[in-house]
Formats: structure tokens, C-alpha cells, sequence
């Protein structure tokens, strides 16, 4: 594969960390975004000290005018970008009765509206170009309704599959796909926080894998969505749930 570039937002941490390992490891140079500043730094440095193949990059996704400097950016350097991972998010657990209106817009603004803005902007260089790969990273929640998630991170999730539906659709003359991926529980210091040791034994009895889900399987799907050979595969959404929702 000619050497391709990808951004990765949120990717100072977590699942979105894993991620760009992952991306990197398959030999694509990588944008390391995030509001976290020191932590793209860091794992820039675990990646590539010579900077030849990862850079860092602030983005608060729910400012428009931040994915259009990493843009600029990534191609005043290396002349293009092939890929975009919109895979930052702000996750919020509260009742329904108890979300407010600002509450509810402000995850739709970041969630959502990141991965609208994001999509958009990057999609214009794509159609230029005549090729790109969109990957989104929705949830178990979106599709479910949430257990352990307010309203507000549900319906941002929900909206995100069907922004994939609509991008695939529109962009598909393009040489561009866009798809999504649905993760369950997965094995991360959130979930593990949420859940609590207490309440682990008893959480993982309603999984029917009975176990939680590995962060390195979901970036390898990303990596594959994000190939040049997954060109016949636009518009899908990848469960990794453990049986949790089954369609």
C-alpha cells in the first residue's frame, strides 16, 4: 500500500489511542488529534520520535474550524489525507428526567456534530482527490437505547449511524465509503469504572459471550474500513457487542 494518512480524533487516549497504534502498525502515517495536548505528545513519542509518520494536532471537534486546520495542516505536509477515524466523544450518564436542554445539545454538539463537521469538511478534499475512507465510531447505546448512558449519549450515537447511512450514500460516486462501528462494553478503564469491581461478575452474566469486548479487535476493523481494499463496503455498521444486540 502507498503509504496513506490518517486522522484520528480523540485519539490521545483510550479506545482512540488504540486506534492509532493500530493504524500505525499497518503502516499509515497518523494525525494524532485531541483537547488533550500533552497526551498526543506523549504517544506521538511512543510512535515515531522522528515525527516522519505521526503528528499531533488540537481539535475540539465541536469546532468546525479546528478540522479545518488539521486539514490544512496534514496537507501543507504531506499533501493529502486518505482517512478520517471521528471517534471522539464525551460520554454522560444521567437520568432522562434530569437532562436539560443545554445538556442534552452540548453531547450532541460534540458527538454528533463532531462527526457531521468533521465528515463534511474532509469529504470535500476527499471528492477532490476522488478516494477517501470515513469511519465513525457509534455504540451499543445508539441502537439499544443505553443502560448505563443518559439520553443524550444515545441519541448522539443513533444519530451518528444514520450521519454514516447518509455520508455512504452521497459520497459512494466519489471513490469515498463511510461506515460505522457499534462497540459494546468494551475492556477499558471506562467500562471498568462505570461498572465497578463489585458489580463485574454479576455485568458480565448478562453478556451472552460473557466477557467484555478487546479494543485492539475493534481497531483492527477500523484499519480494515479503513484500507484501500474495503472499497465494495460503505455505508455498514460493525457490531462488536458480544451478543448483546443481534440484528
Amino acid at each position: 500500500m502507498e503509504t496513506q494518512t490518517a486522522v484520528v480524533t480523540g485519539a490521545a487516549s483510550g479506545i482512540g489511542a488504540t486506534i492509532t497504534r493500530a493504524l500505525h502498525g499497518a503502516g499509515f502515517r497518523v494525525i494524532i488529534t485531541d483537547v488533550d495536548e500533552a497526551g498526543c505528545y506523549a504517544l506521538a513519542e511512543e510512535l515515531d520520535l522522528a515525527s516522519e509518520l505521526a503528528l499531533t494536532a488540537t481539535l475540539d471537534v465541536a469546532r468546525p474550524e479546528d478540522f479545518q486546520k488539521v486539514l490544512d495542516r496534514t496537507v501543507d505536509r504531506w499533501g493529502s489525507v486518505e482517512v478520517l477515524v471521528n471517534n471522539a466523544a464525551v460520554t454522560r450518564a444521567q437520568p432522562v428526567l434530569d437532562i436539560t436542554p443545554e445538556d442534552f445539545n452540548a453531547v450532541m454538539a460534540v458527538n454528533a456534530g463532531g462527526t457531521f463537521a468533521g465528515s463534511q469538511i474532509f469529504a470535500r478534499h476527499f471528492k477532490d482527490r476522488g478516494y477517501g475512507r470515513i469511519v465513525n465510531m457509534a455504540s451499543l447505546a445508539g441502537q439499544n437505547g443505553g443502560t448505563a448512558t443518559g439520553a443524550h449519549y444515545a441519541a448522539s450515537k443513533g444519530a451518528i449511524m444514520t450521519l454514516t447511512k447518509v455520508f455512504a450514500r452521497d459520497l459512494a460516486p466519489f471513490g469515498i465509503t463511510c461506515n460505522c462501528i457499534s462497540p459494546g462494553p468494551m475492556d477499558s478503564p471506562m467500562v471498568h469504572d462505570i461498572v465497578g469491581p463489585d458489580r463485574m461478575e454479576g455485568f458480565l452474566k448478562n453478556i451472552p459471550t460473557g466477557s467484555l469486548g478487546d479494543p485492539a479487535f475493534v481497531a483492527s476493523l477500523v484499519t480494515l474500513l479503513a484500507s484501500p481494499a474495503a472499497s465494495f463496503v460503505t455505508g455498514a455498521c460493525w457490531d462488536v457487542n458480544g451478543g448483546l444486540f443481534m440484528r
